[in-house]
C-alpha cells in the first residue's frame, strides 16, 4: 500500500487485477480505523498450502516463478510432500535475464499450469504479470511475495500465538533488522498515517464538508430568494386570504433527518378544515404517499400554486431555520414513515428538501417504490455540483408542470 501511494503505475496494475486479497493484520487495522467491514486475512503464505490442497485434489497443476535458484523447487517439493498428488508443472527462480523473458514464458505455456504463483515481491510481480497477462496461457496468476522462502525453509516463520496477536512483522524485523527496519519502522508509520487520512475521510470529514458547503449554500440561496420573491410571496398570501378567509400559511408535522420531527410551511392550497376531512378521503389515494389527483378540499386559488409549485415557497422559511435543505428527499408524514419498511428507511438519512431527484423526473407520476430509489441514490452522492444541477433542472420541471398536483 506505501508503495501504491507513491507510484502511479503500480496503482493502475493493482486497478486492472481481478481480485485483491486482504494481506496482513495492517489492513484489518486499517478496516476498523476507516469503519469497514473486512473479511478473511488472506495472506499468501496461509493462503499458498489451502491452494496447493485443493489443487491436488482437483488435479490441477502449479507453477512456482520467483526466488533465489533453487527456493522455488524446495518449496514445490515441501508441497508435494504435504499434499501427496500435487502436480508441480515447473519451477523457475526469479534471477532470470531480460533476454531470457521469451524463453522463460513458453516454458510456463508448455508445461500448461492451472496456477502460476509469481513470488517477485512488490512491485516487480504486479508488473510482470500485467505486462505478460496476455501471453501467458494460464488461467489464474498471482502475486505471492517472499512466502517461498518460508516452504523453502530459507526463513523461520513467527509461532502461531504471534501471526495471532497481528505481530508477525515484529518477528522478522528481528530476523533480519538491517534489510527490513526501513520497510517495518518507517514503513508502518507510513502504513498507519494513510490509514488514518483515509479513516478520517470515509468516517465523515468529507461528509462535515459537504454538509457545511450545503448549508452556506441553502441559507444564501434561501435568503436571496426570500428578498427577490417578497412580492410573490404577498401576493399569493393576499390571494388566499381574500378566497375564503382563512389564513395563508399552513403548518404540518413533517419528519426531517434521521427521524427528527418538525414544522413545515407551506402556503394553504386546501379548504380549512382539510385534516379533518382527511381521513375519509384516505382510502381513496392513488398511492401509498397520499395523494389524489381530483382532491375536493384544494381551493381554486390553490389549483392554481399547487400546479406552478408556488405553494412550496414557504419552505424556504424552513431551509433558514436549517430543517431543510434546497435539494434533499421530500419531508414525509409521520403516518408514512411508520409504514416504511426495509431500505425506505434510507429516505431519513439526511436533510428533507424543497427540490429533489424526483421532483424534476415526474413528481407525483413517479411510484412510491421509485421516489424512495430516487432520494436513497440522492442521499449517497454528497455532491454540491449535483445538488446545483438538480437545483437548475427545478425550474423546467416546474414550468412544464409534469406530475403537478
Amino acid at each position: 500500500m506505501n508503495v501504491a501511494v507513491r507510484n502511479r503505475a503500480y496503482r493502475q496494475r493493482l486497478a486492472e487485477s481481478d481480485l485483491l486479497l486482504p494481506d496482513g493484520s495492517g489492513m484489518r487495522i486499517a478496516a476498523r480505523m476507516a469503519g469497514k467491514q473486512f473479511g478473511d486475512n488472506l495472506n499468501g503464505t496461509d493462503l499458498f498450502p489451502a491452494l496447493c490442497e485443493r489443487a491436488a485434489k482437483q488435479g490441477l497443476a502449479i507453477y512456482l516463478l520467483g526466488g533465489s535458484p533453487g527456493t522455488a523447487e524446495r518449496a514445490a517439493a515441501e508441497m508435494q510432500r504435504r499434499y501427496p498428488g500435487l502436480i508441480v508443472a515447473g519451477t523457475q527462480h526469479g534471477y532470470f535475464s531480460e533476454a531470457e523473458q521469451d524463453q522463460v514464458i513458453a516454458r510456463i505455456n508448455r508445461a500448461r499450469p492451472a496456477l502460476l504463483f509469481v513470488g517477485f515481491g512488490v512491485p516487480l510481480q504486479e508488473e510482470w504479470i500485467a505486462s505478460h497477462r496476455d501471453a501467458l496461457d494460464v488461467p489464474v496468476k498471482l502475486g505471492v511475495g517472499g512466502l517461498f522462502d518460508y516452504y523453502a525453509g530459507n526463513v523461520v516463520r513467527a509461532p502461531q500465538l504471534v501471526r495471532k496477536v497481528g505481530c508477525e512483522w515484529a518477528w522478522r524485523l528481528a530476523q533480519e533488522p538491517r534489510r527490513l527496519a526501513k520497510r517495518y519502522l518507517w514503513g508502518n508509520f507510513a502504513f498507519l498515517a494513510y490509514a488514518f487520512a483515509v479513516a478520517v475521510a470515509e468516517r465523515g470529514a468529507r461528509t462535515n464538508v459537504y454538509a457545511g458547503i450545503k448549508r452556506v449554500l441553502d441559507f444564501s440561496i434561501a435568503l436571496a430568494a426570500v428578498l427577490v420573491l417578497a412580492p410573490v410571496l404577498l401576493g399569493v398570501a393576499y390571494a388566499i386570504r381574500r378566497e375564503d378567509g382563512g389564513p395563508a400559511l399552513f403548518k404540518q408535522r413533517r419528519i426531517g433527518a434521521n427521524g427528527k420531527p418538525f414544522m413545515m410551511l407551506k402556503f394553504r392550497s386546501m379548504v380549512q378544515d382539510a385534516e379533518a376531512r382527511r381521513a375519509e378521503l384516505l382510502s381513496q389515494s392513488e398511492r401509498e404517499c397520499f395523494k389524489m389527483k381530483s382532491d375536493p378540499r384544494i381551493t381554486r386559488v390553490g389549483a392554481f400554486i399547487r400546479k406552478t409549485s408556488l405553494d412550496e415557497l414557504p419552505q424556504l422559511l424552513n431551509v433558514l431555520k436549517g430543517d431543510m435543505s434546497i435539494v434533499g428527499p421530500r419531508p414525509a408524514l409521520a403516518e408514512e414513515v411508520v409504514t416504511y419498511a426495509g431500505r425506505s428507511w434510507g429516505r431519513l438519512g439526511g436533510k428533507p428538501g424543497i427540490t429533489c431527484t424526483w421532483q424534476v423526473s415526474g413528481r407525483a407520476e413517479i411510484p412510491f417504490e421509485g421516489q424512495v430509489a430516487l432520494d436513497i441514490d440522492y442521499l449517497g452522492q454528497k455532491s454540491v455540483l449535483h445538488d446545483i444541477a438538480l437545483m437548475f433542472r427545478t425550474v423546467p420541471a416546474v414550468l412544464s408542470r409534469r406530475g403537478a398536483y
